[in-house]
């Protein structure tokens, strides 16, 4: 017998052997999808009866359909037992199914997915980066001197058995590792967990979410920051936001501003939310220190850059009117169903 032929036995031995060990209606689609689906056995099978010896290609085609329809019968076979078996067992399977609970974003991803937007509508790419990261990119790509107070346990998790690894207190080391794998322009923003060593209230959090952006051109001004932060915020928070820079200090950026944005709530006449000031806090931002540039190899004469950094769960608080960040990580259904149908 030829040995196309004895193939094909052997097949449906095979065949008959996973029917007949087939014990659930999952199990005998997936013989079905094996044997006899688009990418199937048999019909990988058919494809080849071009390429079958012209003396048994006429008894080759013979058998293989007469396996096919041997294979669809059994399988059809198989099925009906099957439902016919969970019918006597109490399960009906001709009845509609329950309905599924619809779940939804969590409020912090809502807003994090509207930053992304915005900024990817600016020409911003999305970049991510490990959560566990080296103390070089995380402190001395970012010109952060070892006497710095964020270097301190206290501030920072540091991983027990690795003294060189921690849980990355910022995004920042995206920006490092961004700039070392490509060269300017560069224009980012990184979003991602972030840790610290703090203890939980309802402004407080020892994770928390963060989006950074990072632009790297020649000629790259304050006055591009400032234009890019301000339709950023009047994107998330009203046309009618305006900002402003107070000088700070950031071991990263020179020179260095703390933003803040005028209250979306009162219009900057203030409100509780504003602490009748006016306004409200959002992050920092400044021009890329050239110390930095230097470090990941790009030339500081040529090129400049800035940098910004936000909270997502502040702006996330701030747009929902949630008082207590410790509400976002509870669990709490009955919070989270709130956000249901928002953005």
């Amino acid at each position: 017998m030829h040995e196309k032929i004895v193939e094909l036995q052997t097949l449906r031995e095979a065949l008959e052997k996973d029917i007949s060990k087939a014990d659930s209606p999952d199990s005998i689609e997936e013989v079905r999808v094996r044997y006899i689906g688009r990418k199937g056995s048999i019909a990988d099978l058919f494809k080849q009866i071009g390429r079958v010896e012209p003396q048994i290609r006429g008894e080759f085609g013979k058998t293989l359909n007469s396996l096919k329809q041997f294979a669809t019968a059994e399988i059809e076979r198989k099925v009906k037992d099957l439902e016919q078996q969970e019918t006597v067992a109490g399960v009906d399977p001709t009845l509609p199914p329950r309905p599924v609970a619809q779940g939804s974003y969590h409020p912090i991803t809502l807003i994090e997915r509207e930053v992304k937007r915005i900024f990817s509508r600016m020409g911003f790419a999305v970049m991510r980066g490990p959560e566990v990261e080296d103390v070089w990119h995380n402190f001395d790509a970012l010109n952060t001197p070892e006497w710095h107070p964020s270097r301190d346990a206290s501030d920072t998790l540091y991983l027990a058995d690795v003294p060189d690894m921690l849980l990355r207190t910022e995004t920042s080391p995206v920006q490092i590792r961004t700039m070392q794998a490509q060269k300017p322009p560069i224009r980012i923003v990184a979003p991602g967990r972030v840790f610290r060593n703090d203890k939980p209230d309802a402004t407080h959090s020892p994770m928390f979410t963060q989006v950074e952006g990072l632009y790297v051109d020649k000629g790259v001004t304050f006055s591009d920051l400032k234009g890019t932060v301000l339709q950023f915020y009047r994107h998330l928070l009203g046309k009618n936001v305006v900002t402003r820079f107070r000088p700070h200090f950031f071991p990263f950026t020179e020179p260095s501003a703390e933003v803040d944005v005028s209250c979306p709530f009162c219009g900057g006449n203030g409100c509780r939310v504003c602490k009748q000031s006016g306004w409200i806090e959002v992050g920092g931002s400044g021009m890329v220190d050239p110390n930095v540039l230097e470090t990941v190899g790009i030339d500081p004469e040529v090129y400049t850059g800035w940098a910004f950094g936000l909270g997502v769960e502040r702006m996330t608080m701030l747009l929902y009117g949630v008082d207590d960040i410790r509400l976002f990580y509870e669990n709490d259904i009955r919070f989270l169903q709130q956000f249901g149908g928002r953005r």
